[in-house]
């Protein structure tokens, strides 16, 4: 007999990655939304497999002294799916992530290591931090984000851990008719922002007017993007350096997390002058600007990125710097070409995938003294790293920050030193 949609009383003792809590019910693990450690609570059963059970908590019987009411009134069981950890503090949502990520590290590399999560400035609340949001767009028009594990949208006004200047494109104001998704996307560092829609058919459909400025483009299958009006991307400026960003490709979403990101990688890696460096998976090279000005005219830097409209805004970003070069390319089949290389640093910021074994083996064929990993999902970062130590490495530092308030998502940067 099936247990979804039954309630069940059980405490929940542990988390797990994902925004998730884990408590048991007759020996069958079941993974909790909407609930905290140490809390006893009612909840309903979403999923069932063999090995266990999803539910959602739909009452709190014995709160945690960190739980605290939602600031927004779309998070909660069958509610909006963007946000894990409302109803917890944010100092709590910070060691529960802490806990996550020393959690994989332990189950999938070996690695025992307490973790603490930093707080990033700008957002002492955990809200109005997210430059870039995408809305599902129901049959009739109306713009609203799904909800968890779901194609089914939940109508909002707007998105309370957007940025400000997302909110005032209005997007969830305005119909969108023959559209299937809308993503905003604004600089967390200048006042540029631009609208990206995709069409539910082969044509584009008239389109509303944004409330405020903005570019609008359109998004095509597999992520092509072409303008309809206005500039292509956005600028962003970190240390001194101004960045254009196609509207469509990768940078951090929190306004902060770039600039920290950059410094923590340079004390990381201490580039020498006249040194080579990787960047790899290098996007509009935000790393590879920075590290080209460490090593200088005498060094170089070579970065890898497989997107051709980052290829582009990264050649255009280090023109000023002619010993830094960017190849479109697979990182994996690079670096195979580059085996004979005299390499010193590498930093990777790959995505949520990974890198996977045979990047790790290759970087360690070219004996660089030490990579430094920029990671947003804890459980390929922990399989990466066994990698690496596999290959003759050894992990001399790891932090965490807090880039994403309010989800289970948690930015992770850890420093590879050769054995």
């Amino acid at each position: 007999m099936s247990l979804i949609g039954t309630d069940l009383e059980l405490r929940v003792d542990d988390v797990a990655h994902g925004g998730w809590c884990v408590g048991r019910h007759e020996e069958q693990v079941v993974f909790v939304r909407h609930a905290l450690p140490g809390e006893r609570v009612r909840v309903r059963v979403t999923e069932e497999t063999r090995r266990f059970l999803r539910a959602e908590a739909v009452d709190v019987l014995e709160p945690s002294p960190d739980r605290v009411t939602p600031p927004c009134p779309y998070a909660g069981p069958g509610r909006c799916g963007g946000c894990d950890w409302q109803h917890a503090t944010l100092d709590a949502q910070r060691r529960i992530k802490g806990r996550v990520v020393a959690e994989q590290l332990r189950r999938i590399a070996g690695i025992e290591r307490e973790v603490e999560v930093e707080e990033l400035p700008g957002t002492p609340d955990g809200l109005g931090w997210r430059t870039r949001v995408r809305f599902a767009v129901a049959a009739d028009g109306t713009a609203g984000l799904r909800r968890h594990r779901s194609h089914e949208l939940e109508p909002v006004d707007s998105c309370r851990i957007a940025h400000p200047e997302v909110d005032r494109l209005g997007v969830t104001d305005l119909p969108w008719p023959g559209i299937a998704e809308v993503e905003a996307v604004v600089s967390g560092t200048t006042r540029d922002s631009a609208v990206i829609v995709t069409p539910r058919g082969a044509r584009l459909p008239a389109l509303p007017t944004p409330k405020a400025s903005a570019a609008v483009l359109r998004r095509f299958k597999g992520g092509r993007t072409q303008q309809v009006r206005g500039r292509r991307g956005i600028r962003e400026q970190v240390g001194g350096r101004e960045f254009r960003v196609s509207a469509g490709g990768f940078w951090q979403v929190h306004p902060a997390a770039a600039a920290v990101l950059t410094d923590a990688v340079l004390a990381a890696l201490e580039p020498k002058p006249g040194e080579t460096a990787l960047d790899l998976y290098c996007g509009s090279g935000l790393f590879t600007g920075p590290l080209a000005e460490a090593v200088g005219p005498e060094g170089r830097v070579l970065g890898v990125e497989s997107g051709a409209e980052a290829v582009r805004d990264a050649q255009h970003n280090l023109r000023d710097v002619p010993w830094a070069r960017v190849e479109r390319a697979d990182v994996a089949t690079q670096l195979r070409e580059w085996v004979d290389m005299r390499v010193d640093v590498a930093v990777i910021d790959p995505p949520r995938s990974g890198v996977g074994r045979a990047v790790a083996e290759q970087l360690a064929e070219l004996r660089n003294r030490r990579v430094a990993y920029v990671s947003c999902d804890p459980a390929t970062l922990a399989r990466d790293l066994a990698a690496f130590i596999e290959f003759g490495y050894r992990l001399t530092s790891l932090r965490a920050f807090d880039a994403f308030p309010m989800t289970h998502h948690v930015e992770c940067l850890a420093v590879l030193d050769r054995d």
